[in-house]
């Protein structure tokens, strides 16, 4: 039978996060664990979930979040689709759970992606099929969710972005626009241009949509530019359209452009409609091979390649100019056989 001074014994390790440490040290171990094992933290103990759960230590693990890149993978033989999440600052990578589909052969091409980096939530759309569905990614809790019935009427689309906290997608039959806010969707202008293929970025409240050079060259490359704030689309300047021949990205409000090949990375100038190069680094290409995508956060620009080798560049922008960095990551062994169909950078 217990004792009085074994009550009092039991009572005081549980007062106590971490049995030997005061709670205030033993609440930044708690800080520090990743990301994905915070759900976890909660089922350890009630005294555990408690100090997660109050509202300070919620906004300290928001304050010490760092950018962690989200990709989405698929198996070059099997086509086994994955997302992975990537810890820049210690170069370990953690697996996602599942996206609740119906089945597994799913053509990874078949799904667009957005995110909310402060929110630290991936929408995922799967178009191009009879039925539209949404996936939500929460990171605070490690988990997706389905959400039904939310995208306005029935269509394919093929591009998805994040436009001023807001989500885009855009189609054949027309542009949506979701508000996280709300949770609703609503229709925006219609989409008239034709592309056969797509490259998409975003910069200054406006999403550019452009099909790029492609083989053989034969035909220019057409592209439109969507405003957010007055809900209309236009053509893209003609000095942007032709000069477009990469992938592009969005850091410190400017639109940059890794050429297709080895040349040195192009900034584009909005007021002459024209791309720089820019100095500093190029690409380190040694060892990348394509597909190549790529999402940009802050003044970071990070690079995915075939194996899920990642590089980051580091931007500058002073009197003298524009310049780069480059950081080279690579790839896990487990990932050699996995190819990057998109990706994104949030806070987690």
């Amino acid at each position: 039978m217990a004792t009085v001074e074994d009550v009092k014994e039991f009572k005081k390790e549980h007062k106590e996060l971490i049995p030997g440490l005061p709670n205030e040290i033993a609440e930044i171990c708690l800080l520090h664990v990743p990301y994905p094992y915070q759900p976890l933290v909660r089922s350890v103990s009630s005294s555990w979930n408690r100090a997660i759960s109050n509202p300070s230590f919620l906004l300290s693990k928001k304050n010490l979040s760092n950018p962690h890149l989200f990709v989405l993978a698929f198996h070059t033989v099997t086509s086994k689709i994955q997302w992975q999440s990537l810890d820049p600052s210690s170069n370990r990578w953690f697996i996602l759970p599942l996206m609740p589909l119906p089945n597994d052969a799913v053509c990874p091409t078949s799904f667009s992606a957005a995110s909310l980096p402060r929110q630290g939530k991936i929408f995922v759309m799967r178009g191009n099929c009879s039925e539209r569905e949404t996936f939500v990614y929460r990171a605070a809790v490690n988990k997706w969710l389905k959400l039904s019935e939310i995208i306005i009427g029935r269509k394919s689309f093929f591009a998805a972005e994040e436009v001023n906290g807001r989500i885009v997608t855009v189609g054949e039959s027309g542009t949506d626009i979701y508000d996280p806010e709300t949770d609703t969707w609503k229709r925006g202008a219609k989409f008239t241009g034709e592309l056969d293929r797509y490259e998409t970025v975003v910069n200054g409240g406006k999403l550019y949509v452009t099909e790029g050079w492609w083989w053989p060259f034969a035909v220019r490359p057409r592209g439109w530019v969507y405003e957010l704030e007055n809900d209309t689309w236009r053509e893209m300047g003609e000095g942007m359209k032709d000069g477009w021949s990469g992938v592009s990205v969005s850091v410190c409000g400017r639109v940059f452009m890794i050429p297709d090949v080895d040349l040195a990375m192009k900034v584009y100038d909005e007021v002459t409609d024209t791309w720089r190069c820019v100095s500093g680094e190029r690409l380190p290409r040694e060892g990348m091979k394509k597909p190549f995508v790529v999402r940009g956060l802050g003044d970071r620009i990070y690079v995915v390649s075939l194996g899920l080798k990642v590089v980051i560049g580091s931007v500058i922008v002073d009197d003298c100019g524009v310049k780069v960095t480059w950081q080279v990551m690579e790839g896990a062994e487990a990932f050699r056989e996995f190819a990057p169909s998109s990706c994104q950078v949030m806070y987690a």
